[in-house]
């Protein structure tokens, strides 16, 4: 048996006794490996220095790994959906673990065209496949609670930065001691580059492997206890339908929540890029910044907390409220909130910061809340093909975003010499977008009944009980029981792991954000 036959869907049904609260850690485990996309800016100067080229060509490395996410989620979703978690989760580690390793041979050979390839090409295309690979399964797990499941695993993504930040950081200094990560303009070695990614591609590796044998679907029919799919019928916006993703995109539906998605993403996005030079212009007189560098860190790691806490407070919040109501929130009290930050944002830290945070908190809403607004509207069929094809919304704000607030900044002065009024332009930019945002979310409506698969092809839940899901029979591949003691180890086990490193995020967080009002 080959091992990819070994890794095949019908291989990964869960067996009976298999616990649900088994796949949000599987899939955090891998979220908080490929979250760590977020953090190249740590190295990016060392880059620089080794490759002796400018922050341009460094930086497109980032672009290629976020365009090459955006298509391969959109190009591989069916593949996903018809493979199964445990097969995607594996190409996933092997892709993303292969990027770190070839970017190390090309570190260590001075081609940066191998970095471009590796972690750019090969490493992006793990991005895209590990991001919308548990989706659909945690959305089938959590019929009763789709926010909070999708929540708990994007939520990974965005901590995934926090944890790989100060461990790149500590692994260079590791590896090169004349490094010193506090002392600005220190840069580390080739040499230690090459340490640095090789640590990380097993590491992740590791980490990975955990979601893989974690990962299970579950029978055919099952359903949580208590669950009761009569309620899902008879809410307005939930469908017990089914829509295939090549339908999904004929509908208005889908392109209105990818217009959503853009504006909210381009919105957030527009703070992000800029955070650390913003809140030192917004706070800049006599031409000296009143905010240090070092406070300006911990502002850009207050916003990180508060991104991936969002994707978990708020897109759990969307199971009690709904979809479209969470998203009038997020756009409408968004725009709300851009104005004030533009007009008044510079009067104190005090109300700059937590306007700030409270958008940044939108942003990483908007991103875990998606999926279960995409099960709403088409079912759980190919929910995860189509949240791969929506993505792509994703990576045009990547470009968008940045592109508005730069064009704007660039045209009123030189970084360092900026104040707040250079920011009100893109900042009320944002505040149209997020107003059209709201109004395409406004408009959104149940998904008519001619794009519906035929009934005879849609999975009804019959089956209940969450501890004991409906019996998979004696021989059937991956069906062996599993022992009830084993099973509460894995289960503390896995959560202890990803808690341990969700923890250390917040706690390095909290620890440089301190300095931002204490400096």
């Amino acid at each position: 048996m080959s091992l990819f036959t070994a890794l095949d869907r019908q291989r990964t049904v869960a067996p009976a006794g298999y616990s649900r609260w088994l796949i949000p850690p599987a899939a955090l485990a891998v979220h908080l490996s490929i979250g760590q996309v977020y953090a190249t800016s740590v190295y990016k100067n060392s880059l620089v220095a080794h490759f002796g080229t400018g922050q341009t060509a460094i930086g497109v490395i980032f672009s290629i790994a976020i365009v090459m996410l955006g298509l391969s989620a959109a190009v591989g979703g069916t593949w996903v959906e018809r493979n199964g978690p445990r097969k995607a989760m594996f190409v996933s580690a092997v892709c993303w673990c292969t990027g770190f390793l070839v970017a190390a041979l090309g570190i260590a050979a001075g081609q940066l065209w191998l970095v471009y390839l590796g972690y750019g090409v090969i490493g992006g295309i793990g991005l895209g496949i590990g991001y919308i690979s548990p989706v659909s399964t945690l959305i089938k797990w959590f019929p009763d609670r789709p926010g909070l499941a999708t929540g708990l695993a994007i939520m990974g993504f965005g901590g995934g930065a926090l944890v790989a930040s100060p461990v790149s950081n500590q692994l260079m200094a590791f590896y090169d001691p004349g490094y010193d990560p506090g002392t600005a303009g220190s840069v580390a070695s080739g040499g230690a580059l090459v340490g640095l990614f090789v640590t990380l591609a097993l590491g992740y590796g590791l980490l990975m492997s955990i979601g893989v044998l974690l990962i299970r679907v579950p029978p055919p029919g099952w359903r949580p206890a208590g669950f009761d799919p009569a309620r899902q019928r008879s809410a307005p916006m939930i469908t017990t339908a089914s829509v295939s993703a090549r339908n999904a995109v004929r509908t208005p539906q889908f392109w209105l929540l990818w217009l959503v998605l853009f504006c909210n993403v381009t919105a957030g996005i527009g703070i992000l890029e800029q955070a650390s030079p913003m809140i030192q212009d917004f706070f800049r007189g006599n031409g000296a910044a009143a905010v240090t560098a070092v406070a300006a860190g911990g502002f850009v790691g207050l916003l990180s907390l508060f991104n991936m806490a969002g994707r978990f407070v708020w897109s759990s919040t969307s199971d009690l409220i709904g979809r479209k109501p969470i998203y009038l929130i997020y756009l409408g009290v968004g725009a709300i909130l851009y104005a004030v930050l533009a007009t008044a944002g510079g009067l104190s830290p005090w109300l700059f910061v937590p306007l700030a945070c409270v958008i940044l908190s939108f942003y990483g809403g908007g991103f875990a809340t998606i999926p279960a607004y995409l099960r709403d509207l088409f079912g759980t069929f190919q929910v995860g093909a189509i949240h791969g094809r929506l993505l792509t919304a994703w990576s045009a704000a990547g470009i968008a975003g940045p592109l508005i607030v730069n064009a704007f900044l660039d045209a009123r002065g030189e970084p360092g010499t900026l104040t707040q009024s250079a920011y009100q332009a893109p900042l009320f930019t944002m505040v149209g977008l997020l107003v059209v945002g709201f109004l395409a979310n406004l408009a959104v409506r149940p998904v008519a009944e001619r794009y519906h698969e035929p009934v005879a092809g849609a999975a009804v839940p019959t089956a209940a009980g969450d501890a004991a899901p409906e019996p998979v029979a004696a021989d059937a591949p991956g069906a062996a029981p599993v022992a009830p003691a084993r099973g509460r180890v894995w289960l503390v086990v896995s959560w202890a792991v990803v808690g341990v490193l969700l923890c250390y995020a917040v706690f390095r967080v909290v620890l440089t954000a301190t300095q931002l009002f204490a400096g």
